[in-house]
């Protein structure tokens, strides 16, 4: 048969040197991104460990390997073919491999095929008129869990985690005052729904609202974190854990340890002239009370003004854009909160998730953007609290720390977290 698409190689010249490669990849054993096979494996199987891998980051599979890394040869002529049909058969969405054989010597060949991360997350095994998702763990491939499953459709831009329902909620649980300003006044809607009904379909339409799938109309994870009231009574995750220490590190004793809880926007209203006034803090205005005491200092002398001079550790705009990045881009299919932490020398904020898409900080630096939740990141343009650019680490965190600090942020991302450090600013004792 023929497979459109195939990258095959045989190998025979500089084979000293592939032998030399491949001998180091065995005694390094199997890992996150590489499976040793029998080519007597059942073709389901070897599926599943091709969607774990391409799942994951890719890797390669090495055909005619024992698991303890001895090589055993393959031992039917047509592997290639044998191969294609599994990924042909097997593989959803369609993946093109890069398929190779190494002669060991004039008894023994491995097969190697080369998968690079997919690009269609999440990868399938079809069998048995079943189709399962495997994600690579360490050195082995195991069923995804739905927490897992939820990061590969989102990373694969088939799903928005935001606009999921939150199970046990309600119209009630929104803020229809909060509502009211947005459609009125933000979005110039002249047509401010009245009625539970007209409310239920207006927020329907726009997201904040999603159907449970059993007949419910709930509140979504966007509607909820961005209008809800006390949002954390059914998201846990939600609002802020802020912490101050006087030390370089965690200590037993806080000066500061709250879990913040409220809608990420403020309640505001028209004055009367004009303009607008706020009646009811969100999530960030409530985030600057609680910290401003520790990344502030007063002057010891009182002005003319009968005042003392405030100076910041930190520009408060620095701070104000890590935080609020941390909210619009942070995984919500993760049960641990942004943390937000002072200590002597610096301010830390932690968002939970692996940076969405292929982001990486290098390209965040740049400028590049890949909102995670492109919903509630318009909500938080729309009210002002981000850049209308959305490249605030490029034009604000960097430059201003730079500027007022003497030092460039840090930025550490894993596969559970990004963490931006903010270095404090050097004051004479």
């Amino acid at each position: 048969m023929a497979f459109k698409g195939l990258l095959f190689r045989n190998r025979h010249k500089g084979e000293y040197m592939l032998k030399t490669e491949l001998l180091e990849i065995l005694a390094n054993g199997e890992n996150s991104g590489v499976e040793f096979k029998r080519d007597d494996i059942r073709p389901e199987q070897l599926a599943k460990e091709i969607v774990a891998l391409a799942n994951l980051q890719g890797g390669r599979i090495f055909l005619g390997v024992e698991d303890d890394g001895t090589i055993s040869g393959i031992q039917q002529h047509n592997t290639q073919e044998w191969v294609l049909n599994i990924f042909r058969d097997k593989v959803f969405p369609q993946i093109i491999p890069f398929y190779e054989e190494i002669k060991i010597d004039d008894q023994y060949r491995v097969a190697v095929i080369t998968i690079a991360q997919g690009i269609s997350k999440p990868y399938m095994l079809k069998h048995n008129n079943r189709e399962e998702i495997y994600i690579r763990m360490g050195d082995r491939s195991e069923l995804a869990s739905r927490e897992q499953q939820l990061r590969l459709f989102e990373s694969g831009g088939l799903l928005h985690v935001e606009v999921l329902p939150v199970t046990g909620t309600a119209l009630a649980h929104l803020d229809r005052d909060r509502l009211k300003y947005y459609l009125s006044a933000i979005m110039r809607d002249p047509d401010v729904p009245v009625t539970d009904a007209e409310w239920q379909e207006r927020l329907l339409g726009l997201g904040f609202m999603a159907s449970d799938g059993m007949g419910n109309s709930v509140c979504s994870i966007a509607g909820l974190l961005c209008f809800g009231i006390n949002p954390r009574q059914f998201l846990r995750q939600a609002g802020l854990r802020v912490m101050a220490f006087t030390g370089i590190d965690k200590e037993y004793q806080a000066q500061l340890d709250v879990v913040i809880d409220a809608p990420f926007v403020g309640r505001w209203q028209d004055d009367g002239t004009g303009r607008k006034q706020l009646v009811d803090e969100g999530l960030i205005e409530k985030f600057a009370a609680a910290i401003e005491p520790f990344i502030s200092q007063e002057a010891s002398h009182i002005d003319e003004h009968m005042r003392r001079e405030k100076s910041w550790l930190y520009p408060w705009e620095a701070v104000r854009e890590t935080v609020i990045n941390a909210i619009a881009h942070r995984d919500w299919t993760r049960s641990v909160d942004i943390e937000v932490t002072n200590y002597a020398d610096r301010l830390e904020v932690i968002s939970p998730g692996k940076m969405p898409n292929s982001m990486t900080v290098d390209k965040m630096i740049a400028g590049q953007r890949s909102p995670r939740n492109p919903l509630i990141m318009e909500i938080l343009r729309d009210y002002a609290y981000v850049d209308s650019r959305g490249m605030g680490v490029r034009t604000k965190i960097i430059p201003l720390m730079k500027r007022d600090n003497q030092a460039a942020p840090g930025f550490e991302a894993t596969d559970d977290y990004l963490k931006t450090v903010l270095p404090r600013k050097k004051v004479d004792s």
